[in-house]
């Protein structure tokens, strides 16, 4: 095993419970070879553990152990199957869910949903990437899965200089595949749709929005595949449910009539424009969801996401009166949940509304938090009522 020496800064970060060392921390490369499994040393030659090596990323080690031990099959199914357990402990009403995420589950770079019969695994990094084969061989003998996705079409494998690419890893996947969750029979496309098929980590979040709806008309802004919409219908008298995807709106309106659901609109539009219109008509609805994508990719992009928080919340409190629901959502890991609370609380005072906060919670426990790895906590939302 080579090692990788690194200087008192990386080293003092790994005591720290982060995984991650950067280029700049790395003082010897000692020939690691791309995506190998490497000793990391401090500066004095003592081990600080095991790490995936990069040879093109800022992030040159992604810590798997703070032992120095063989990476191989072994080790990936104590890992998968540790992860699994937790799964077991903490997932209701659902069969879709998050199996491993990646630093939370000391597996960096590697992410796995499960879709009932059905598995989507992600290699995110050189390593990862390096290791599928185990990875798919794991979960074969874990999970006996009819069909494993690699659903590797995401943008940052290009910082691992890996292609983005989308494939069957094993068995068949149908072109669309049914999960159940709080309830509902959902459809996923788990080659196409957006994440891995469907947002898992907010599958908690329906079942608390829809304790907060109390009739009238609500409106599910980004609803991707109808989520919030579906677990809304039950207790509104309708939805409209918008997005700007044709591909997710089809898939949200076979969705709807699978589960014998008829109170919900589709509207496809682009959401900002929705909600300026709707203002202007002073149209009024009893809750408002707003689910949308990462405004902040980076820090640098925090000041202009800033804004397109606080506009799209402007416009959502427009539309809602006093006993009003607005559940507010952020899945940029570089907005805090401090940052978000400080946006909608300059929104409510420009709209001229008083909001008591109802509850503040963040991603399905399937997407556990590690507390020394504040990028694990990257999902926040907000669930407030107008005074």
């Amino acid at each position: 095993m080579n090692e990788v020496r690194v200087n008192r800064k990386a080293a003092e970060r790994v005591a720290s419970g982060h995984p991650w060392i950067f280029s700049s921390d790395v003082t010897d490369r000692d020939g690691a070879q791309p995506g190998e499994a490497v000793k990391v040393a401090d500066p004095r030659g003592r081990p600080l553990g095991t790490a995936h090596y990069s040879s093109t990323s800022e992030i040159t080690l992604r810590m798997l152990s703070p032992q120095v031990e063989e990476i191989g099959r072994d080790f990936f199914l104590r890992r998968i199957r540790a992860a699994e357990e937790h799964r077991r402990a903490v997932v209701r009403h659902s069969d879709a869910y998050r199996v491993v995420h990646g630093e939370a589950d000391l597996l960096p770079a590697l992410v796995v949903d499960r879709y009932g019969d059905y598995l989507v695994m992600q290699t995110l990094d050189q390593g990862m990437d390096a290791a599928k084969g185990d990875i798919a061989s794991c979960l074969e003998e874990i999970f006996h899965p009819r069909g494993i996705v690699a659903r590797n079409d995401v943008a940052v494998r290009a910082k691992e200089n890996l292609p983005q690419e989308c494939c069957v890893a094993s068995g068949e996947i149908p072109e669309l595949v049914t999960a159940h969750m709080n309830g509902l029979a959902l459809r996923a496309d788990l080659l196409r749709g957006q994440k891995t098929g469907i947002f898992l980590d907010q599958r908690e979040n329906y079942r608390a929005a829809a304790h907060y709806a109390r009739g009238g008309k609500a409106l599910d802004c980004f609803t991707s595949t109808g989520g919030f919409a579906l677990h809304l219908a039950a207790h509104c008298e309708s939805v409209e449910a918008a997005d700007s995807s044709a591909g997710a709106l089809a898939i949200a309106r076979a969705n709807a009539e699978a589960n014998g659901i008829a109170n919900i609109e589709f509207n496809e539009s682009d959401v900002f424009d929705l909600l300026a219109g709707y203002a202007s008509a002073r149209r009024r609805f009893s809750m408002v969801v707003l689910d949308p994508p990462a405004f902040a990719k980076s820090r640098r992009n925090l000041d202009p996401a800033a804004g397109a928080y606080k506009e799209i919340n402007l416009r959502a409190l427009r539309l809602l009166g006093p006993g009003g629901i607005l559940v507010t959502c952020s899945c940029s890991h570089h907005v805090s949940e401090a940052m978000l609370l400080e946006v909608v609380a300059q929104a409510s005072l420009d709209a001229n509304r008083a909001l008591r906060v109802l509850e503040r919670r963040t991603q399905s426990q399937d997407h556990p938090i590690l507390l020394t790895v504040p990028e694990t906590h990257y999902l926040k939302c907000l669930i407030l009522e107008v005074m």
